[in-house]
């Protein structure tokens, strides 16, 4: 089976075919840092990084590529609202450049935490102005742009594809859109490439142009930064999913006029929403997530990314701590079984056809548009399997984990320190158990529980593990 990946351009499967044999450009969307990272924009992150390490595992050279918003992100993706850097200096008093540090470092920190592998290139906006400024040279010298009120306009209506990517109606678009229209606009879905002139008169991040001071729109930075890393035509663009209907329908448009190249992009990949409640996760409405806040509440960050591994990334996932713990509970039962399996040493031959089954399976779990349940679903098949060595069945999870990216060779025997009480309860859960009094043995567990710890009883022993 061939790699097939869904491409929401056409709304369908695909057999993945890059532009140069077995070498791929990839393109993903990166944080705007404005403020931190919320769990729901690092499942989009898990999900590129499964992709990368899918497309590695299968023998492909990749280019990864993922940008820096530090400019120009308004709250509203159709140019309005607040400039996003200059609303995150207002709520914590500093300059849009000391926030852009502080929560670049901090999303830095929160991949790192989850096992996701850094892009072979992170350009900030902030450092590609030229190449912004260029493009719409590019732009405006072939018929797309125009200049009203200072501003500098991407026309829409002269692009005949712009619909094509979101199936646009773009009737429908304006006569229900509550966003008051820009006068300057000929059309609704017409959008800036360059301010000059803007509500914002405190606006700190300002650079001269063609076309006068003043600062890049959201959407041309992401192809000014792709095409200078991945060249005018790449394989793969990456992001939520929430970016097709203005951000990525707007990149398309941006470069492919700039270029006269069609597709710009062949294969464009996106990930679904974390549902916290009935709602995706926001922001906005402050109901947001950390990663951090999973952490202070006893997860481990690799828990999240096991989480977000149960469902395909097209597919919503719904946010709770019970399936979060179900989540902790299975990955923790794999840790186990992976730290007992190095504890064998027994020697044994595998049954060969087995072991290429599983991992034929995997195989075909991967190239059918990365599906990591079914991935998983081999994980456990093999660990299941006694017509496998114990030898090899590490072997097949540490070729697996190139793609799972949970961390097999690293598992560690965790060292518990547990204070006397719950040493004194283990002791007399012992004595019970020796007793054969099973009634009072529960309830010393459930009272070592309450103190913050799991006991498993296993054939070395008693294994004490805090919750």
């Amino acid at each position: 089976m061939a790699l097939r990946l869904y491409n929401t351009l056409s709304r369908k499967k695909e057999i993945f075919k890059p532009l140069k044999d077995k070498k791929v450009g990839m393109y993903s969307c990166g944080p705007t840092v404005y403020h931190y990272t919320h769990i729901g924009n690092l499942r989009t992150f898990v999900f590129n990084d499964i992709l990368r390490r899918t497309l590695k595992y299968l023998g492909f050279e990749l280019k990864h590529v993922m940008n820096i918003t530090d400019v120009g992100h308004l709250t509203s993706d159709a140019d309005e609202g607040e400039d996003k850097m200059l609303l995150g200096a207002k709520r914590e008093k500093k300059t849009v450049w000391d926030i852009a540090k502080y929560y670049t470092d901090a999303f830095m920190k929160d991949i790192e935490l989850l096992n996701i592998e850094t892009p072979e290139i992170i350009p900030k906006a902030t450092d590609h102005i030229k190449e912004m400024i260029d493009i719409i040279k590019l732009i405006e010298k072939n018929g797309y742009a125009y200049v009203a009120g200072g501003n500098v306009y991407f026309d829409s209506s002269k692009f005949k594809s712009y619909i094509d990517l979101a199936k646009l109606n773009l009737e429908e678009l304006e006569k229900h859109s509550r966003v008051e229209k820009d006068k300057n606009k000929k059309n609704h879905s017409d959008f800036v490439l360059w301010f000059t002139k803007s509500k914002f008169e405190d606006q700190e991040m300002k650079w001269d142009s063609p076309w006068g001071t003043g600062y890049p729109g959201w959407h041309i930075e992401c192809s000014a930064m792709s095409s200078k890393y991945l060249g005018e035509q790449f394989d793969i663009h990456t992001g939520g999913i929430d970016l097709i209907p203005v951000h990525h329908t707007n990149e398309i448009a941006q470069s492919e006029t700039a270029y006269g190249k069609s597709p710009w992009v062949k294969y464009w990949l996106h990930g679904e929403f974390i549902i916290l409640g009935k709602d995706k996760m926001s922001k906005s409405k402050g109901d947001f997530l950390r990663l951090q806040s999973l952490i202070d509440k006893g997860y481990k960050p690799i828990v999240y990314r096991y989480f977000c591994l149960t469902a395909n990334y097209r597919q919503q996932l719904h946010f709770s701590y019970e399936a979060l713990d179900a989540a902790r509970n299975a990955y923790e039962g794999l840790r186990s079984r992976v730290l007992e399996l190095r504890k064998d040493d027994k020697k044994k031959d595998s049954d060969v056809e087995a072991k290429t089954k599983h991992e034929t399976e995997f195989i075909d779990a991967v190239q059918d548009d990365i599906n990591m349940p079914r991935a998983l679903a081999v994980v456990f098949a093999v660990l299941k399997d006694d017509a496998i060595s114990n030898k090899d069945k590490l072997g097949l999870l540490y070729d697996f984990d190139k793609v799972l990216g949970l961390g097999f060779e690293d598992f560690k025997e965790d060292k518990v320190v547990v204070s006397k009480e719950v040493k004194v309860l283990i002791e007399k859960r012992e004595k019970a158990r020796k007793l054969k009094d099973w009634a009072s043995a529960d309830k010393i567990r459930d009272e070592i529980k309450k103190l913050g710890y799991n006991i498993k009883d296993t054939q070395q022993g008693v294994k004490v593990e805090k919750i």
